[in-house]
C-alpha cells in the first residue's frame, strides 16, 4: 500500500509540474527578454529590439506560426531602391526584386517573423498598435491573396 501512495504522489506531481509548464508558455507578440521566456524549448526567439521585447519565430512560413499569429515578410527601409509601381506587371523592378510600398527590395533582403494577429488596439499589448500588413516595409505571407491581415507592431511615435 505504502509503494502505491509513493506511486501515485509522484504521478500528481508529474501531473502539476507539467501543467505549470504548460500554462507559463507564452503567445507571439508577447513580452520577453530572453528566448526561454516565450518557450523553454527553443522554438520561439525573443526579439530583444522591440520595445519590451516580442516572442517571435523566425523564418516562418504560410503556415508555420501559431494560431494566434500570422508570418509577415520585412523589407528594412536602408535597402529599399528605386521607385515602382505595385500591383503591375512590370513593376519596374529587377527579377531579384520586390516591389515594397512603391519602392523596390532585394529579395535577399527579406526577413520573416510570426507576429501576434489582431483586428484593434485593444488586442495588442500597450506601447503597440494593430497595423495593417502592407505597411511600413511589411507584406503579409498568406495563402488567400484577398486578406487584408493585421498584426501588432510597436506604436508609431
Amino acid at each position: 500500500m505504502l509503494r502505491f501512495s509513493v506511486i501515485v504522489r509522484a504521478a500528481l506531481l508529474f501531473i502539476v509540474v507539467a501543467a505549470a509548464g504548460a500554462g507559463c508558455r507564452r503567445e507571439i507578440g508577447d513580452e520577453c527578454t530572453t528566448a526561454a521566456d516565450c518557450n523553454p524549448n527553443g522554438s520561439r526567439q525573443c526579439d530583444a529590439t522591440q520595445p519590451g521585447g516580442y516572442c517571435t519565430i523566425q523564418g516562418c512560413d504560410e503556415t508555420s506560426c501559431p494560431e494566434e499569429a500570422l508570418c509577415i515578410r520585412y523589407f528594412p527601409s536602408q535597402f529599399l531602391t528605386e521607385p515602382c509601381t505595385p500591383n503591375t506587371t512590370p513593376t519596374g523592378c529587377s527579377a531579384d526584386e520586390i516591389c515594397v510600398e512603391g519602392r523596390c527590395a532585394r529579395q535577399s533582403t527579406e526577413l520573416r517573423y510570426c507576429v501576434k494577429s489582431c483586428e484593434s488596439n485593444d488586442d495588442c499589448r500597450s506601447g503597440y498598435e494593430c497595423r495593417l500588413a502592407g505597411t511600413r516595409g511589411s507584406i503579409a505571407l498568406t495563402t488567400n491573396p484577398n486578406a487584408k491581415p493585421s498584426f501588432c507592431a510597436p506604436a508609431a511615435n
